[in-house]
């Protein structure tokens, strides 16, 4: 008798299945929750690429479901001056990338998630200028330290956007990301891809399943109960750069 060990995909599945209705309500997830199970079996590298296949369907169901709910102007800016940052930042991780700047960032979301709780954010002005420039800059940072869309998630919560316009917006971005990299894993790590399609197949199906499931309970959701779940699942994320960053190696 087969006993389903974390790293099958039974487990894989069921993360995703978390992940996914945890990334329909935040706008991010997916990758934080999703790596740690894949690098259970996989190697860095290669977890990175099959999580990404999970990822980009979730994200494009997501981004499908809330099309009509995205803010034209801060996507514009904002969204794709992240994606442009975040493809950057990820092109120069490895050369740039370390624990100091994933612990600085870490503080950052963490600050961002205590605001988010006790009621006192940061508000960003909503013109061109903050738009350009917190996307580039979260972008950036989110793509060196690998985490792209908490960081996301968190600057968007500064131009007060209603909880199904921020994900909507924070989604459309993330697509610009997934469909720039897909192709170039296709590519580079096809026989990975190949090897560990069980893994992520089930972790796709999970995550889609849990996407349907967080967006419906997205919009049933109390603006003020929104603003406090967001900072407790940002001093999660916080909490697991932090940890993963100070960690002996």
């Amino acid at each position: 008798m087969m006993h389903h060990i974390p790293g099958s995909p039974l487990f894989a599945g069921l993360a995703g299945l978390l992940a996914g209705a945890i990334a329909a309500v935040s706008g991010f997830g997916i990758g934080s929750l999703l790596t740690p199970v894949f690098l259970l079996s996989l190697p860095a590298e290669h977890a990175i690429a099959a999580v990404s296949i999970p990822h980009a369907l979730a994200t494009a169901a997501r981004w499908f479901t809330l099309r009509r709910e995205v803010h034209g102007p801060t996507f514009r800016q904002f969204g794709i001056a992240s994606a442009v940052g975040g493809l950057t930042g990820a092109a120069l991780q490895g050369r740039f990338g370390g624990p100091v700047l994933q612990s600085v960032l870490g503080v950052l979301i963490l600050m961002a998630g205590i605001a988010e709780l006790v009621r006192r954010p940061l508000p960003l002005p909503a013109t061109p200028f903050w738009r350009l420039a917190g996307g580039v800059l979260s972008g950036f940072f989110g793509g060196l330290v690998g985490n792209q869309g908490g960081i996301r998630s968190a600057s968007l919560l500064g131009f007060r956007l209603p909880p199904r316009t921020l994900v909507a917006t924070a989604t459309a971005s993330a697509l610009l990301v997934d469909a720039a990299r897909i192709p170039l894993y296709a590519v580079t790590q096809r026989e990975v891809l190949l090897d560990s399609a069980p893994l992520w197949m089930a972790a796709s199906a999970g995550a889609l399943l849990g996407t349907f499931i967080g967006v419906r309970t997205l919009g049933r959701i109390p603006e003020e109960w929104y603003h406090r779940l967001m900072g407790v699942l940002l001093l999660a994320l916080a909490t697991w750069l932090l940890w993963t960053a100070l960690r002996p190696a």
